[in-house]
């Protein structure tokens, strides 16, 4: 009798921690990446018209983080690519060891400070989960983006976006903005009209 009440109370802990695992995949996805909204940061929410039709490199970033110093780099590529059509577009978030624990203002003062950003920030958000922004919800979808889906692993992420709003490539967080094969992406993407 105490195996049947203790083997009950495992199942029942097994199915709420798989559900609290799987809760990465729960929240609705748009059905285009401009469909979801933007909200700057420092500003009130907005849509995509200033974005379309440009190369974007989306990045969920953290100032804390042992990849923060691809601010730097990610600060070059926006501004030796950005009169060809590219957009670096920075999404901090806490999600990973509370590594952005900044409130909007902060991070854009040590984005400021620190890498001299001036690629556009947007508001501190989650990436993952339920509450995730709905930019990375759609990014990551396996139905909308089978090449490049999958959870965001860490901060640092960076999705390639051509000028019609599709996911063309992914990057890791070990991949610096500086590597070779993220180049010749951007330039691609950039000479594709």
């Amino acid at each position: 009798m105490k195996l049947m009440v203790w083997s009950g109370l495992l199942v029942a802990v097994a199915v709420g921690v798989g559900a609290w695992w799987s809760r990465d995949v729960q929240a609705a996805v748009p059905a285009r990446l401009y469909d979801t909204p933007l909200y700057p940061n420092g500003g009130d929410k907005t849509n995509w018209n200033a974005y379309k039709g440009k190369v974007l490199l989306i990045v969920n970033v953290a100032s804390k983080c042992g990849y923060t110093s691809q601010y730097e780099g990610l600060e070059s590529l926006y501004r030796t690519y950005k009169d060809k059509g590219l957009v670096v577009m920075g999404f901090p978030s806490n999600d990973f060891l509370m590594q952005e624990p900044g409130t909007d203002d902060e991070i854009a003062t040590f984005c400021r400070t620190q890498y001299d950003v001036t690629f556009p920030l947007f508001k501190k958000s989650r990436v993952r989960g339920k509450e995730a922004n709905p930019v990375f919800v759609y990014l990551t979808n396996k139905e909308k983006n089978p090449d490049f889906a999958g959870n965001i692993s860490w901060n640092f992420n960076k999705f390639l976006v051509n000028r019609q709003g599709q996911v063309v490539a992914r990057f890791g967080s070990g991949v610096t903005p500086q590597d070779a094969s993220l180049i010749r992406a951007i330039e691609q993407a950039l000479a594709a009209k």
